[in-house]
């Protein structure tokens, strides 16, 4: 069992910076591939960033040139730089991880989750 925890939401104006982590409980974080989702208000769960066990990374387009995923081993901590922020960034943002298999732009393809952390980008 894996437990996930997010931090560092916030409000911010537009154009304004935050850096979410992800801290994972559990000796097999770095075996893990990790992702980032988030779900504004009335829409569905979507992608942001993805990041395998062997330190590729994926980007939703509306983020690429934006937003950094990069993970800690020695900390087992992941974490979401998010530069340039824009109001429609704005969303419960998760972070889940993934047992087997590479990073994945599916929410079906991850085995645990966090509870989410709010982002409010003001215009």
């Amino acid at each position: 069992q894996v437990q996930l925890v997010e931090s560092g939401g916030g409000l911010v104006q537009a154009g304004g910076s935050l850096r979410l982590s992800c801290a994972a409980s559990g000796r097999t974080f770095s075996s893990y591939s990790m992702g980032w989702f988030r779900q504004a208000p009335g829409k569905e769960r979507e992608f942001v960033a993805a990041i395998s066990w062997t330190g590729s990374t994926y980007y939703a387009d509306s983020v690429k040139g934006r937003f950094t995923i990069s993970r800690d081993n020695a900390k087992n901590t992941m974490y979401l730089q998010m530069n340039n922020l824009k109001p429609e960034d704005t969303a419960v943002y998760y972070c889940a991880a993934r047992q087997s298999g590479g990073a994945s732009s599916r929410t079906h393809d991850y085995d645990y989750w966090g509870q989410g952390t709010q982002v409010t980008v003001s215009s």
